[in-house]
């Protein structure tokens, strides 16, 4: 509950009234307007501090305080969760081959859909990446010479 005592409340009360109550001379019909006592500095204070009782009570009704005695949730932290292993980082790239080359990639992917599973081109060419790793220099040396040769950059748009 909210812990406020009763003195508190009614000066909070008092200080809504002073701000929301209108002049009796204000109410009474035909009654003269008289010139206030008090300065208008020590009227903009007291609504200063009317706002500031009102925010301090609608703080304390927002943000109760547990009582004494009551225990509070302790939030353990999960430390030895099993941690998944990180996905590389993916590179993504481009290149120039020439189109009966390009082509044969489409070959490859319809002769494995016909065997029953699906590929895709990045996979093709991951594979191809991973049996080159694993050919010795002599034979990469040899693949390598019977490529023909291209120009480097990009191809020439064609009309």
């Amino acid at each position: 509950m909210i812990n406020t005592s009763n003195t508190e409340i009614e000066a909070i009360q008092d200080a809504a009234k002073m701000t929301t109550a209108k002049p009796l001379a204000a109410k009474k019909k035909g009654a003269k307007k008289k010139a206030s006592a008090q300065p208008a500095a020590s009227k903009a204070t007291k609504s200063k501090v009317a706002k500031k009782t009102k925010r301090k009570l609608a703080e304390k009704i927002k943000s109760p305080k547990p009582p004494k005695g009551a225990k509070q949730k302790v939030v353990k932290s999960k430390i030895n969760k099993t941690e998944k292993p990180k996905k590389p980082k993916l590179v993504r790239d481009s290149f120039t081959m020439p189109q009966p080359e390009y082509a044969l990639l489409a070959q490859v992917k319809k002769t494995c859909l016909a065997a029953g599973f699906d590929i895709k081109k990045s996979e093709l060419l991951r594979i191809g990446v991973a049996q080159l790793a694993s050919m010795e220099t002599k034979e990469l040396k040899a693949a390598q010479a019977a490529l023909t040769p291209l120009k480097a950059g990009r191809p020439k748009k064609s009309k």
